[in-house]
């Protein structure tokens, strides 16, 4: 009998701790674009015990992606993916920041959509800042929703004449994959399989590191120290969250958005922080 199948797309810190968790008594399919970090993990999981593949996947080609899903379902029934692959806006330009966490997230949508098994779930990490940066207006939401994958990149309010910066187009895409997310659910559910995202508050990953070194780092620090919680997270946290959306406790969830942020969000919807000024 075949064994289900774990695909994880980006294998970063919060990828990594991902497929840890989720991996025993499955073949795990790691993919990312970094071959090195992809052998270097798939090294250190083989030597403890977990049987994966790895695959080079490229989340802004239809064609890379297509074939990653179809080497996964080749391995078995496809029954969790998790796609982390993101970029950060302190050192991506816009173009790639659209690339990668809008159009990849679509592509990952649309060509697993075909390869799920029943009883399948997935999830795709969003971003806290998805509820912090400027809205859509309702015709914009249902653009998103009715756009399919390349044609995300020609609507003209995600220009990056009318973005304007890194950082505002990494929030609008983030708030985007909500939305990809909800619309993503019926066509999932129509192969018996379930779809939702996480949005992560500041995390101590390499690339949240990065962030709070980054010109929008003192905001991020003043979140987190105005937070319910007031600390930073941890990929345990989000792996906590992703297990529980996975798995059989949730059955009855599916198309929506998971915040998991230790209270950084309220902060700011409270007041205690400012809002950033997008520019």
């Amino acid at each position: 009998m075949d064994r289900d199948v774990l695909v994880v797309i980006g294998v970063g810190g919060m990828g990594e701790t991902i497929a840890r968790r989720l991996a025993p008594g499955r073949l795990t399919v790691l993919a990312d674009f970094n071959e090195g970090l992809l052998t270097s993990l798939a090294d250190r999981m083989t030597i403890d015990g977990f049987d994966v593949v790895t695959q080079i996947v490229d989340v802004s080609s239809r064609e890379s992606v297509r074939a990653l899903a179809q080497t996964a379902a080749g391995h078995g029934p496809v029954r969790t993916v998790v796609d982390t692959a993101g970029v950060s806006p302190a050192h991506a330009p816009i173009e790639a920041v659209l690339r990668v966490d809008l159009l990849g997230v679509a592509l990952v949508l649309e060509e697993f959509a075909e390869v799920v098994a029943p009883g399948a779930a997935g999830v795709v990490i969003s971003s806290s800042s998805s509820y912090i940066s400027p809205g859509f207006t309702p015709e914009q939401e249902q653009a998103i929703r009715d756009s399919k994958a390349e044609e995300l990149l020609g609507l003209d309010f995600f220009s990056p004449e009318a973005l304007g910066s890194a950082g505002l187009a990494y929030g609008k895409s983030k708030r985007a994959n909500r939305l990809q997310v909800q619309a993503a659910s019926a066509t999932w559910g129509a192969r018996g399989a379930r779809i939702n995202s996480v949005s992560p508050g500041v995390i101590s990953t390499a690339m949240g590191r990065t962030e709070l070194q980054s010109p929008s780092g003192a905001f991020m620090r003043a979140m987190v120290e105005n937070s319910g919680t007031g600390r930073i997270g941890t990929p345990s946290d989000i792996a906590d969250a992703v297990t529980f959306l996975v798995g059989p406790q949730a059955t009855y969830i599916t198309g929506i958005d998971l915040l998991v942020d230790g209270g950084n969000v309220a902060a700011v919807h409270t007041g205690r922080v400012p809002k950033p000024t997008h520019r």
